[in-house]
């Protein structure tokens, strides 16, 4: 007996040997996945399933999981476009952020994480920087749990950097920002069936004083949680770093004992090759988000030495003010594409790698990889159906992989399970009302805009250098 069973299927298994299995059937039971075999005998040894699914020219991957975001942006898409990053701040990320609801934080959560549910998307690890007000956060994780996602909160944080443009509005005081830390790890960490962590993220090391960023660090190991922090996303990351605390950004980790295998850098455009050695010596993990570093011109970052560094290296869409998608499928294409122009070496790296950066080295960077990024018996069971019939863009398929990350599209994206619950059956999403979701969304977006000011870059002139 079992809750699931999806039959005559292509399986990408992302397991050790990296097995793609053909005319396999795999079974669900409760939360996790119970059986995986050649789809006679799992069908003959199942007989009683409740429900069966014909997968017959699918395949099914992993979930992919985002390890970087800002949900609250996703009101903000289109808003940003063709600025430098100090424009980007002033003219709209800043202002915008300082006006924001608790109820427009859990539109944008519940907007962006449909978008990525409709890509292939179980997991998100998003990043609430901005407190303008008390109970933003828990617009985040009540998105979480009304949609049934795998997430986690990254409980941000500043105190500095009005010198460098962060406004006082958005920043917290020490006391208040450890009271509020402590409520969202007693009242959401590892709770619905431990599908809701949360984690410490400061903004940034030139945001954060010596003595927030000690007590993020703190409390971080006191939950056994996780940490995460932007790290060298521009040349101004790392002087600004210096002159609040002495040294460059990345080496501030060092300096205040920051470091090990919870630690999550996101971005990482400008390390250095000494960095990178630390970063491998301290297990320190990293979050590429490659659509974002094109779209603010941020720069390239050294992804392929970081691999060949042995260093783990996720994916994140990071937020859609920074790329106007939360779509992870095309992250794929980009990160492929990037670095083999930017190298103008079309080897150095493939698909594959890129997938494994998108599921099981993103579970290794949260610290997951026991539990998802691959599918295997044992672990959660969090994946997509991918049917390349559904579009012209993935047929014809001759090999799994390659399509998904060449040819892929959300419209292919047919069936999300996580937790073993189905979220998006037959491209319908089974969890919430998503026609209401959009148009509470771009309300939302509306409202928020007016009240920040914002609203005149709707309309901006038409600017064609």
């Amino acid at each position: 007996m079992a809750d699931l069973l999806i039959e005559n299927i292509t399986i990408v298994t992302m397991n050790e040997k990296r097995e793609i299995l053909e005319k396999y059937a795999f079974v669900v039971d409760g939360s996790l996945i119970k059986d995986i075999g050649p789809s006679e005998l799992i069908k003959a040894k199942y007989k009683d399933t409740k429900k069966i699914i014909d997968g017959t020219g699918k395949i099914i991957f992993p979930g992919l999981i985002n390890t970087h975001n800002h949900l609250f942006q996703t009101l903000l898409k289109g808003l940003g476009d063709d600025l430098n990053l100090a424009d980007w701040l002033a003219q709209m990320t800043f202002p915008s952020s300082a006006h924001l609801l608790p109820e427009n934080v859990y539109d944008a959560s519940m907007l962006g994480c449909v978008e990525g549910i409709r890509c292939g998307t179980t997991t998100q690890l998003d990043y609430m920087y901005p407190h303008a007000r008390e109970g933003l956060s828990d617009g985040v994780v009540n998105a979480f749990k009304d949609l049934k996602i795998r997430g986690i909160l990254g409980r941000g944080m500043m105190n500095i950097g009005e010198q460098f443009g962060v406004p006082k509005a958005i920043m917290q005081d020490l006391d208040t920002i450890e009271k509020d830390c402590y409520r969202l790890f007693d009242t959401y960490h590892k709770t619905e069936n431990d599908r809701i962590k949360v984690w410490t993220a400061p903004a940034a090391l030139w945001s954060n004083s010596e003595e927030l960023l000690k007590l993020a660090w703190r409390i971080t190991n006191e939950y056994d949680s996780g940490f995460t922090i932007h790290v060298s996303e521009t040349p101004f990351d790392r002087e600004a770093g210096k002159e609040i605390h002495g040294v460059f950004d990345f080496d501030v980790l060092e300096k205040l004992g920051i470091v090990g295998p919870n630690v999550l850098m996101v971005h990482c455009v400008h390390l250095t090759p000494e960095d990178i050695k630390k970063a491998k010596q301290f297990d320190l993990k990293v979050s590429h988000n490659t659509t974002s570093n094109m779209y603010l011109a941020s720069g390239v970052a050294p992804v392929p030495e970081m691999l060949k560094a042995g260093l783990t290296v996720g994916l994140g869409v990071d937020g859609a003010a920074s790329n106007n998608s939360q779509d992870m499928i095309e992250l794929l294409k980009h990160t492929a594409l990037l670095h083999k122009v930017y190298t103008q070496n079309p080897t150095v790296i493939t698909a594959e790698k890129v997938l494994e950066m998108a599921t099981i080295d993103g579970a290794r960077a949260i610290g997951e990889e026991k539990n998802i990024g691959s599918i295997e018996v044992g672990k959660k069971a969090d994946f997509f159906i991918y049917n390349p019939a559904l579009s012209a863009k993935s047929t014809p398929m001759h090999h799994p992989v390659s399509t998904l990350v060449y040819s892929g599209t959300h419209a292919c994206v047919e069936t999300v399970v996580i937790d073993g619950n189905i979220i998006l059956e037959n491209s319908i999403l089974k969890t919430a009302d998503e026609y209401q979701i959009i148009k509470r969304g771009q309300e939302a977006a509306d409202d928020l805009s007016k009240r920040a000011g914002t609203s005149g870059n709707k309309r901006r002139k038409w600017r064609s250098v």
